[in-house]
């Protein structure tokens, strides 16, 4: 989850840096100064462009994240030569295997961060992460639904790839190793791919 900074403007560039900020560090960790100086912006402009304070902005980057795992879905998808719901779940797993093997195990899900955080104690934050899974989910469920898995199994089966992926990168970073990421990919993909149905004529592989 590291898209460039390429050519966002001030606002834009303060909710990737808190984004960025969150998913390395924590909600608590992360202070107003530090986004700024990431985001190479004065430290003024936060009250200009947030009057809400670090809640504000927090939700925002929390928001910001589910919209980029969503936005992943499609690309994900595109990228396959022929989509299955195993195929899907392995390239969702691969973004944060390629992260960690490049780049090392600091960074996380800021969702997930910012759950930990503040869902217990800040209500905008905990109703701004659930909009960010259930915004994640979506477009799983309906690429699930348009390889075969009947709609009334999709939306279950995005749940149950998010939770094992969220779990498998917390247990990454904790234990420094890939394993279970690739461990939940290689056991978790034949039961996705046992779910779509067989249409007319064919069976299910």
């Amino acid at each position: 989850m590291k898209p460039e900074m390429d050519d966002r403007d001030p606002r834009e560039r303060m909710v990737f840096s808190a984004a960025q900020l969150i998913r390395r560090d924590g909600v608590t960790a992360t202070g107003l100064r530090e986004v700024a100086a990431h985001a190479g912006a004065p430290r003024g402009s936060l009250q200009h462009y947030f009057p809400g304070g670090k809640e504000q902005l927090v939700n925002e980057a929390v928001e910001w994240a589910g919209r980029y795992a969503a936005g992943r879905i499609d690309r994900f998808v595109a990228q396959l030569s022929r989509p299955t719901p195993g195929g899907l779940f392995a390239a969702m797993v691969r973004q944060w295997t390629d992260e960690y093997r490049s780049a090392g195990f600091a960074g996380g899900c800021p969702v997930a961060a910012a759950t930990v955080d503040c869902a217990e104690s800040v209500a905008s934050t905990q109703a701004a992460a659930a909009a960010a899974f259930a915004s994640w989910r979506r477009p799983i469920a309906r690429e699930l639904a348009a390889m075969g898995v009947p709609s009334r199994k999709a939306g279950a089966l995005a749940i149950l790839m998010v939770s094992a992926l969220e779990g498998a990168i917390l247990m990454a970073k904790a234990e420094q190793s890939v394993r279970p990421l690739t461990t939940v990919a290689r056991e978790l993909g034949p039961y996705l791919d046992s779910c779509v149905e067989a249409t007319s004529g064919e069976e299910v592989l």
